[in-house]
Formats: structure tokens, sequence, C-alpha cells
């Protein structure tokens, strides 16, 4: 169970949770998110989790690993606050994790009380929608204890601006 969400108590805002990661549709679900926060007078969490089995290495290639992909965390999460400023003004807040990103998404919104909206797009490949869209949409899983909003990859900016 998750806890209970602080968003509409005072001095606290809704929080829109988006997932950076290396796929073509995160891009949209960022858009998506950035929007609904501006209309919405919310926040927006934008969130990069690196995977561990990156380093099941020897000891100093892990490091120089983990440093690595700690390097391309900050730079894809930079990357998309860049396009959200320029489009919203909003200025999200980042965060990297690592582990399963299932996983800790669910840890970030069991500790952060304002995300009160998880977004994620969907992929157009043949083999579905994406790997995270998939884990939380899946056989056994409990999903989250918050609105997930799934967006199609599809959608233009003017779609998302007529939708958000």
């Amino acid at each position: 169970m998750v806890s209970k969400r602080l968003s509409r108590e005072a001095g606290h805002r809704r929080k829109f949770l988006a997932v950076v990661d290396d796929t073509p549709e995160c891009e949209r679900a960022v858009a998506y998110a950035s929007r609904r926060a501006l209309t919405t007078g919310g926040a927006l969490v934008l969130l990069f989790v690196i995977e561990p089995s990156d380093f099941q290495q020897w000891m100093g290639v892990e490091k120089i690993m983990r440093e690595e992909a700690n390097a391309t965390a900050s730079a894809a999460l930079d990357q998309s606050a860049a396009k959200v400023r320029e489009r919203s003004g909003i200025e999200p807040e980042l965060v990297v994790r690592e582990g399963e990103a299932s996983e800790e998404i669910r840890k970030l919104i069991e500790e952060d009380q304002d995300i009160a909206i998880l977004i994620l797009a969907a992929g157009t490949s043949k083999e579905g929608p994406g790997p995270l869209v998939s884990s939380i949409s899946g056989k056994g899983t409990t999903g989250f204890q918050i609105p997930v909003t799934v967006v199609p990859a599809n959608l233009t900016d003017e779609d998302i601006e007529a939708l958000a």
C-alpha cells in the first residue's frame, strides 16, 4: 500500500513523474507530463533508472562502468530538462536511481508523497508497448498505487497540447 498522497495539502503540489530512458517514446511521456504539470499548476519529476546488471564485472571495471552510466543518466536528464524548460518554463526535479526500473519507480513514489501520477509512453514496435509499460501491466503485477497514464508514442506536440 502506498503512503497517503500529500499533493492536495497546504504547502504541497501535485507532481507528475516521467521516466527518462533510451527509448524513442520517452520524449512523448516527458512532453505530456510537462504539459499536464503546466496546465494544472503541478510540478514535474524526471527519473532515470540505471539497471544494475550493467555493473556485474570486475571491481575496477565496475567503478568505471558505474561512472559512465551516471554520466549517461545525467546527460539524458539534462537534455530532457532543457526541453521541458524551453516548452513549458517548468524547472523539473531530476532523480537518478540504480536498480530494477519498476521497483525504483515504486520506491520513489513511496518516498515522495507529492507524486500523484505516473506518465509512461507506449512504444510503437510490433514487439509490444515497451518493457516498462509491459512490466506494470503484465499478469501478476500489483501495479502502482497511483494513476498511470500511458501516452501513445505517435502523439504530436499538437496532440499533446490538445489533450493535456
